[in-house]
């Protein structure tokens, strides 16, 4: 029994001498925190997307508060919303260029042909689970809207051909539809990325087109009207080089046969070339399988 009582009084001495000081270092290194981070925090949509580099909305009222991030960085805040974040600290809003999801892929239903009916989970991740999916391009997109499932923002819809459409107004450039996608097909770009290759098929001529009538057949006339090196093939696919800057031009897209690169205004229009074959139906193509085609 004494060598109880003793260990429990030790203990107790113990335990107080610690909180005693922990109670010391926190007082004695206490770091007050500015009031204006949460005022800031508070004028912040709350979405805690990442998208403006920081973990979270948070982190982010930390950084503008520092002077570490300018307001403009939270692409998710509307106009008014930067605005009052820089009033509030008396601080410039500070100027972005902005990023927007864009889609390596115009195969849509009526262009593009399906290899096998799929009756599973209409989930895109769940239908490549099963042979890639349905799409007879390997590369393609499948249509079945999980890109617009995970969209917070609302920026993303399904068109009538089974493709995602961006509303560049509404996107973020969170990157949800980037880490969802399961063939890869959506990116992050500068909306002053103009020229854009709607193509993501290593497949070239014939076989490329005998899986869809827009895919890219590896031709090179897009290379070859570029000034050199703005544009490259690489695996079958032109490869824009953004850093040429004006060397981009529309005069780049004419000749591509099956508008697969293609320019796209400042308001988010998609713009093909002369040469560029009209896609005429609307409807379905019908699932065909190997040996019927």
């Amino acid at each position: 029994m004494p060598e109880m009582l003793t260990a429990t009084i030790f203990m107790a001495l113990l335990g107080g001498l610690l909180s005693l000081g922990l109670a010391t270092a926190n007082r004695r290194f206490y770091v007050k925190e500015d009031p204006r981070i949460d005022d800031v925090e508070a004028l912040l949509p709350g979405a805690n997307c990442g998208t403006c580099g920081q973990p979270g909305c948070r982190a982010f009222a930390e950084a503008v508060v520092q002077a570490q991030a300018t307001p403009v960085q939270c692409t998710v805040s509307a106009p008014a919303g930067v605005k009052a974040i820089a009033a509030y600290l008396g601080v410039a809003a500070g100027t972005a260029v902005k990023r927007v999801a864009r889609l390596a892929c115009a195969g849509g239903s009526n262009v593009a042909w399906n290899r096998a009916s799929y009756s599973g989970s209409q989930s895109c991740r769940g239908a490549a689970l099963v042979s890639g999916g349905g799409k007879g391009c390997s590369w393609a997109c499948l249509g079945m809207g999980d890109c617009a499932e995970v969209c917070t923002f609302g920026a993303i819809t399904m068109n009538q051909h089974g493709l995602p459409v961006v509303d560049e107004e509404k996107c973020t450039a969170c990157g949800d539809c980037v880490a969802v996608c399961p063939k890869g097909l959506f990116s992050i770009h500068s909306v002053t990325h103009q020229l854009w290759v709607s193509c993501k098929s290593l497949a070239e001529g014939d076989a490329a087109l005998a899986e869809c009538a827009v895919a890219c057949t590896a031709c090179g006339r897009c290379a070859a009207d570029a000034p050199e090196g703005a544009v490259v093939m690489i695996n079958n696919l032109p490869v824009v080089d953004y850093g040429r800057g004006r060397d981009l031009t529309k005069e780049i897209i004419q000749r591509c046969p099956t508008g697969s690169i293609v320019w796209i205004s400042e308001q988010g229009v998609v713009e093909k070339g002369a040469a560029a074959m009209p896609v005429i139906r609307q409807s379905p193509l019908p699932v065909v399988s190997e040996a019927k085609r």
